[in-house]
């Protein structure tokens, strides 16, 4: 499990207000990446080139089975070359085959750092059915066989 997971399991479930009253804070649950074995929310993968047909291995799509209030997506590299630029997109996607990109940079992450992109809010009148995260190679050939791991949580 890398930093960030265990940063936001141990969050505290109260924060004390400046007036000696308490307010419950965001309770985070891992989502489960879809075609997941359903062992560990957390997914490692390597950049590899498009294989036959232009299919790669960039989505992962995880399952919203649940309504929540936001959503974060946490990135954290496990392997890097210094030169190489590593496009980063992240996508809530809606039951009603709508979509909005709520992460898009080129990042040059160094081995072990982790990063957390959100909160981000759920969409008002939308059904949040999958978060996507997309890691690619784009058109750098340092950028393949970097390895990552992934993993997004909903928030109430």
């Amino acid at each position: 499990m890398n930093r960030f997971a265990l940063l936001a399991m141990a969050a505290p479930l109260l924060i004390g207000g400046g007036s000696g009253t308490s307010v419950a804070a965001e309770r985070c649950s891992f989502l489960q990446p879809i075609g997941g074995d359903g062992t560990t929310p957390i997914v490692s993968k390597q950049v590899s080139r498009a294989k036959l047909l232009g299919k790669t291995n960039w989505n992962t799509d995880f399952i919203v089975d649940q309504p929540y209030t936001s959503f974060k997506f946490f990135f954290t590299a496990n392997s890097s070359d210094p030169g190489a630029k590593y496009p980063v997109e992240g996508f809530m996607k809606f039951s009603d085959g709508s979509n909005l990109q709520v992460i898009n940079e080129v990042m040059n992450p160094p081995i072990g750092t982790g990063r957390m992109f959100g909160p981000f809010a759920a969409v008002e009148g939308k059904q949040a059915s999958q978060m996507n995260f997309k890691v690619g190679a784009s058109e750098d050939p340092k950028a393949l066989g970097f390895s990552y791991r992934i993993s997004v949580q909903g928030c109430s």
